[in-house]
């Protein structure tokens, strides 16, 4: 038995807690919404006076909101999808969420949480992901988008197929052949006929309706479209994933119960849904991760819609969660608790709940966890 393997069959200890290995080959998919979603549109505060004496116009009516606890509530264009996925513990919300980066620049924040480094760090050389994989053995990751993104820069091979690409291929299967056999020998030679079989795996299963948006990300009713397709492949050889979602920067016109986010949530929750079922026996060792950029102001803006903020809310699903529950550090949501008298605080940062959240799911070490996510101690929220 290997270094790794032996370590993988051993319980894990950090932080004075013990921890076993998981039973079973993990999956891991994250998905960015960019443009910084209206978190607190989606995980109402019910409970918050402030909350719905600051939103007029766009805030989510007690009464239709769904309730989840005495101070939680969920948009009402949820309850079809995410719902049910809550009630059966297979869905939980992270609140107050996010990345110490005060920018509120989409790209600044975007780049920050995906490199993953420490505070005062800045090299594109590696995004957190790609070191992931490379503590997973480098193998068996996939970026579902036109470009690989800075999550997933760095040393690892990563598949690389936009979920919005052409349905006819730029090099036909003759031509793929010469220039595998070309490479054949050679340090490229596995790479090279890895990247063409992914290729040609990714193109039988997706087709071409993606429209993009914010980076190319495809939108949230494209996702919907392709999410039983993406499972295919994540309960097949693709065991760690990225896909990244557009249109959810709503500085005008954003709307309440109804309107320009619900029908966002609507799509974005039915494709997540559509990805459970897809998922089938492989959804109970699946854990899909939605994080964003940053939340919204808690005060609507004169345009009836929400400018960046800082703190937001993370969902995670999965067949094997312990869900049903909002989870991590909490306080109560008012004005005298916001940050910089305008947004929700950040008090679950992200590098120590994925910390956290992979240690439980891989198995993995202090060690490992330190050059994945260097100078961050890892917090367990036991969401598996």
């Amino acid at each position: 038995m290997n270094r790794r393997a032996f370590l993988a069959s051993l319980p894990l200890l950090y932080a004075g807690r013990l921890f076993a290995a998981p039973s079973a080959p993990a999956r891991f998919l994250l998905v960015f919404l960019r443009g910084g979603y209206d978190a607190a549109n989606v995980l109402v505060p019910v409970s918050s006076s402030d909350y719905y004496e600051t939103r007029p116009n766009i805030a989510v009516p007690r009464a239709e909101a769904l309730a989840l606890d005495a101070d939680w509530g969920l948009h009402p264009a949820l309850a079809q999808s995410l719902h049910p996925m809550y009630e059966k513990r297979e869905a939980a919300f992270i609140a107050f969420a996010g990345t110490h980066d005060t920018s509120r620049s989409h790209f600044e924040t975007q780049d920050a949480i995906e490199l993953g480094q420490a505070a005062g760090a800045r090299s594109y050389a590696s995004g957190f992901m790609n070191r992931l994989a490379a503590e997973l053995g480098g193998r068996g990751a996939i970026s579902f988008t036109n470009q690989l993104p800075v999550a997933f820069r760095g040393s690892a091979q990563i598949a690389n197929v936009a979920l919005n690409m052409p349905a006819t291929r730029g090099v036909d299967a003759r031509q793929s052949a010469l220039i595998a056999q070309m490479y054949a020998g050679s340090p490229l030679g596995s790479p090279v006929s890895e990247g063409f079989a992914a290729r040609d795996a990714v193109m039988r299963e997706l087709g071409d309706e993606m429209i993009a948006a914010s980076r190319n990300a495809v939108t949230a009713r494209a996702f919907e479209t392709q999410a039983q397709r993406i499972a295919r492949l994540m309960r097949g050889d693709y065991r760690l994933g990225f896909v990244d979602v557009g249109g959810w920067d709503t500085h005008v016109g954003e709307g309440g119960a109804q309107g320009y986010l619900a029908t966002r949530l609507d799509e974005l929750g039915r494709g997540l849904a559509a990805l459970g079922a897809a998922m089938g026996d492989a959804w109970r060792d699946t854990v899909v991760l939605v994080v964003s950029e940053f939340g919204r102001t808690f005060r609507e803006n004169g345009n009836r819609g929400t400018d960046h903020g800082h703190g937001t809310v993370y969902w995670a699903l999965g067949g094997g969660l312990r869900g049903g529950r909002v989870a991590g550090e909490q306080l109560r949501v008012a004005r005298d608790t916001l940050f910089q008298n305008r947004d929700y605080p950040v008090l679950n940062e992200y590098r120590a709940l994925l910390g956290g959240l992979f240690a439980r799911v891989y198995g993995l070490d202090g060690e490992a966890l330190a050059r994945i996510f260097p100078g961050a101690a890892p917090k367990d929220l036991a969401l598996v």
